[in-house]
C-alpha cells in the first residue's frame, strides 16, 4: 500500500470505497458456493449450509459502521530487518479482515498482531510505527483524519481530538464495540492468553464490560478451532443487560457466543418463589456445598449380604466384605456419585469373572457385561448405591428438619437451619415454590451426581453480586477452560455481595487468576464521578476512585423539586440534547413516574427495549440500572433508592450504581433530603 498522494482525504475515501467493494465480492463468493457435489449426506449438507450462512452474516457490511478506523505506516515491513532508505508497509485497521481479488489485505482485523501497535505504540515506544492515522466518520462516511508521527522527535504529544469525539459520541440503541478507542491498559487485558483467568476490577465508565467482550472476540480470533470445539459463554446479571450488549460481538463478526444469566444456567426447576435476605444469604453460602455432599453420600449403604449371580447351573458368590471394599475404594477416589454408581456393577461383575476363570472357564467382555446387567447385581447396586434425584435431595433438605440437622451438624447453626427450612410441607418437586437460590442448590447437587460439561471460556460480568454458591455454579462451566471475571466491588448490591476478589475467585475455582484494575474513566464525566465517589468511603473503603479522563466535563446538577411534574420537566430538558436519556428511580417509584410521563405525553421504554431516534427515553428501576449507560440521566429521589434496599450499605451501593450511568449529563432531582453521605 502506497503513501497517500496530494489529497489524502480523497485517497482515503477511495480506499474505503474499494474496501467495501472487496468485502462485497468476498460475500458474493461465499454466497455462490455450490455444495451439491461435496457433501456425502443430508446431515453434512445441513452443517455446511449453516457454516456458509454464518460466514455470509459475518461478512455483512454495516452501512453506518466504519469498515476501518485507523491506519499504521511502519518504518519497515513487520518482521523485516531495517535497511538504509527502506520504507515499510501501510495497514488499514478495521473490525474484520478484507482482501482484494489477489488476496492482498485491504483492511486488517484489529485482533491481528500487526494491528497491536495501533493501541500500544507511543512516542516513548513507537513500536517501529512512523505514522498512526485515526479516521473520523459521520454515519458510514469518512469525514476527517488525524495523524501522529510517533517516530518524529520534533512532533509534540497531544490528545487525539477524534479519539475523544468517538468516546463521547452520543448513543442510541444497544451497546457499541470500542475497537476504535481501546486504550493500552485495556488492550493488555483484551490480548491476554486463553490459558489464564483474568479478573478485572473496574469502576464506572472504565470500559470493563467492553474489555470482556472484546477479549472473547480476540480469543475466538487467536484460538478459533479450540473454542469452536469447547464453546464460549457470556454471563450477565439480567436479560435487560444481555439485550443491551448483544450486538457487540455480532458487529465484530462473532456469531457463535452464547449469552445467559446465572438463573438461565441453573434452570433445572421452575423458580416461582422468593427468599428473604437472611435465607438467601445462608443458601448462597459455600458451606451449603458441604451439606449437600453429606446428604447425597449418606445414601450409600455398606453391604451386609453377599451378591449371588446365577449363570446356567452355576452360582457365583461375591461376599459382602469384598463388595464393601469396592464401595470404599470408589468413595476414596472422590469421583462423581453417578459415575461411581455406574462403575460398581462392573466391579462386581469383574469379581464374578475372576471366579469363573479360576474354575477353568474362559469368559470374555460380553460375559462381564451380561453379569453386570443381571437382576442380582442390579438389586445389590440399588440397595448399596441408590439413584438420587438432585431436586428431590434439595427438597428433602429444605423440608425435613431431621434430615437437614443430620447433615448440617457442625456446618450450619440451628438458627441457620431454621432460616432456610420451608414453613410448609411440599408434596412434590413440581408443586414446590423454588427460589433462585434453591435452583443453584439443585445445580450443585446435579454436579455432585454427574459432572457439568466445561466450556473453553466464560465471561462473567457484574460478578460482584454473586453468592459463593453462584460462583461455584459458574466455575463448573469452565473447570477445564478459563474465565474473564468483570466487576466493581463498590457496585455490589446484594446482601451477599463479594467482599474481595481473591475469595470470589477461590469459589470460582480459579485461585491463580490475575487481578487487573482499571481506574481511568472514559465514559462518566468528571463532575459526575467526583460526586458519586463521595460514597466510596462508606461502601468500599480502600478502593481507588475512578479518575475521569474526559476532556468534556459534561453537565451535572442537583435540583430540588416540588413534585413529579418537575421530574418530567427535567426529562424533557434532557431530551433536547442528542442521544439517549434514562430516568432512573427506586423500584417503588416506577408506577407513579410512569403515570406522570404518560400524563405529559412523554413516551418511554422499559430496560431492554431498544431506543430509537424517535423514542430515546427509558424508565429504569434502580434494581435494573447496573451495566446500562445513557447519554443523559435524571436520577429521582436518591434517598428512596437507598431506602429500597434491605440495609443502608446495600442501598448506598445501589445509589452509587445509579449515579454513574450518565455519559454526558446527570440531573439529580429530590424532594426528600439527600443522603447525608452525599453532603
Amino acid at each position: 500500500m502506497s503513501t497517500p498522494a496530494a489529497d489524502p482525504l480523497a485517497r482515503e475515501r477511495s480506499h474505503l470505497a474499494a474496501s467495501r467493494a472487496a468485502l462485497r465480492a468476498m460475500r458474493e463468493d461465499v454466497e455462490s458456493l455450490d455444495i451439491s457435489d461435496v457433501t456425502a449426506n443430508w446431515v453434512n449438507a445441513q452443517i455446511l449450509a449453516r457454516q456458509i450462512d454464518e460466514r455470509v452474516q459475518a461478512l455483512a457490511d454495516l452501512s453506518d459502521t466504519p469498515l476501518f478506523f485507523g491506519r499504521l505506516d511502519y518504518l519497515r515491513a513487520p518482521g523485516a530487518e531495517r535497511a538504509a532508505g527502506a520504507h515499510g508497509e501501510s495497514f488499514y485497521i478495521g473490525r474484520r479482515h478484507v482482501h482484494d481479488a489477489d488476496g492482498d489485505p485491504m483492511v486488517v482485523d484489529w485482533r491481528a498482531p500487526v494491528s497491536q501497535p495501533f493501541y500500544r505504540a507511543s512516542r516513548k515506544d513507537p513500536m517501529d510505527v512512523a505514522l498512526r492515522r485515526r479516521f473520523g466518520y459521520a454515519g458510514g462516511e469518512l469525514t476527517a483524519y488525524e495523524d501522529e508521527h510517533l517516530s518524529d522527535p520534533a512532533e509534540a504529544a497531544r490528545t487525539s481530538r477524534l479519539l475523544q469525539q468517538e468516546i463521547e459520541r452520543p448513543r442510541v440503541g444497544p451497546m457499541r464495540d470500542i475497537v476504535a478507542t481501546i486504550q493500552p491498559e485495556q488492550d493488555e487485558i483484551v490480548r491476554s492468553g486463553l490459558g489464564g483467568t483474568v479478573c478485572v476490577q473496574g469502576g464506572p465508565g472504565t470500559g470493563k464490560t467492553a474489555v470482556g467482550l472484546h477479549r472473547v472476540a480476540y480469543l475466538l480470533y487467536a484460538h478459533r478451532d479450540r473454542l469452536a470445539r469447547t464453546g464460549t459463554l457470556v454471563i450477565g446479571p439480567n436479560r435487560s443487560f444481555l439485550h443491551y450488549i448483544e450486538q457487540v460481538l455480532p458487529a465484530l463478526g462473532e456469531l457463535s457466543v452464547r449469552q445467559a444469566t446465572v438463573d438461565d444456567l441453573v434452570a433445572h426447576v421452575e423458580v416461582c418463589g422468593t427468599d428473604d435476605a437472611a435465607a438467601a444469604l445462608v443458601k448462597g453460602d459455600a458451606r451449603m456445598a458441604q451439606v449437600l455432599r453429606r446428604a447425597l453420600y449418606a445414601h450409600v449403604t455398606p453391604p451386609t449380604e453377599p451378591v449371588v449371580v446365577v449363570r446356567g447351573s452355576r452360582r457365583w458368590r461375591v461376599p459382602a466384605y469384598e463388595v464393601g471394599e469396592m464401595v470404599r475404594e470408589l468413595l476414596d477416589r472422590g469421583i462423581r456419585y453417578g459415575a461411581a454408581r455406574e462403575a460398581l456393577p462392573r466391579r462386581i461383575a469383574h469379581a464374578v469373572l475372576v471366579r469363573m476363570e479360576q474354575s477353568g472357564e474362559a469368559p470374555d467382555d460380553r460375559v462381564q457385561d451380561a453379569v453386570a446387567r443381571t437382576g442380582a447385581v442390579k438389586a445389590a447396586v440399588r440397595a448399596i448405591w441408590p439413584a438420587v434425584d438432585p431436586a428431590k435431595l434439595v427438597l428433602r433438605l429444605l423440608t425435613d428438619a431431621e434430615f437437614l440437622a443430620a447433615h448440617a451438624a457442625g456446618v450450619l447453626s440451628e438458627d441457620e437451619q431454621k432460616t432456610i427450612r420451608w414453613a410448609k410441607a411440599v408434596r412434590s418437586v413440581k408443586s414446590a415454590r423454588w427460589s433462585a437460590a434453591d435452583a443453584v442448590l439443585v445445580d450443585e447437587a446435579r454436579d455432585l451426581i454427574d459432572r457439568t460439561p466445561s466450556l473453553g471460556h466464560v465471561v462473567l460480568d457484574e460478578a460482584q453480586d454473586l453468592s459463593p454458591m453462584q460462583y461455584r455454579a459458574v466455575g463448573r462451566r469452565c473447570t477445564t477452560g478459563s474465565a474473564t471475571v468483570l466487576g466493581d466491588l463498590a457496585q455490589g448490591t446484594t446482601p451477599w455481595a463479594t467482599r474481595g476478589w481473591r475469595e470470589a475467585l477461590a469459589h470460582l475455582g480459579k485461585d491463580d487468576a490475575v487481578i487487573e484494575e482499571l481506574t481511568a474513566g472514559f465514559r462518566v464525566p468528571t463532575d459526575v464521578v467526583t460526586y458519586a465517589s463521595r460514597l466510596l468511603p462508606h461502601i468500599a473503603p480502600g478502593l481507588t476512585p475512578v479518575a475521569s479522563v474526559r476532556e468534556n466535563p459534561g453537565a451535572f446538577e442537583v435540583r430540588r423539586v416540588s413534585g413529579d411534574a418537575d421530574v418530567v420537566a427535567a426529562c424533557a430538558e434532557a431530551l433536547r440534547h442528542e442521544g439517549s436519556v434514562g430516568l432512573i428511580a427506586a423500584d417503588a417509584r416506577i408506577p407513579a413516574l410512569t403515570e406522570a410521563l404518560g400524563s405529559a405525553g412523554l413516551g418511554c421504554l422499559a430496560p431492554g427495549e431498544e431506543t430509537s431516534y424517535d423514542t430515546r427515553l427509558t424508565l429504569v428501576p434502580a434494581s435494573l440500572a447496573k451495566g446500562l449507560e445513557y447519554d443523559y440521566v435524571v436520577l429521582d429521589e436518591p434517598q428512596a433508592v437507598v431506602d429500597g434496599e434491605p440495609d443502608e450499605r446495600t442501598g448506598l451501593r445501589r445509589l452509587y450504581v445509579t449515579l454513574t450511568r450518565a455519559v454526558s449529563g446527570l440531573t439529580v432531582t429530590h424532594r426528600a433530603p439527600l443522603p447525608e453521605q452525599l453532603a
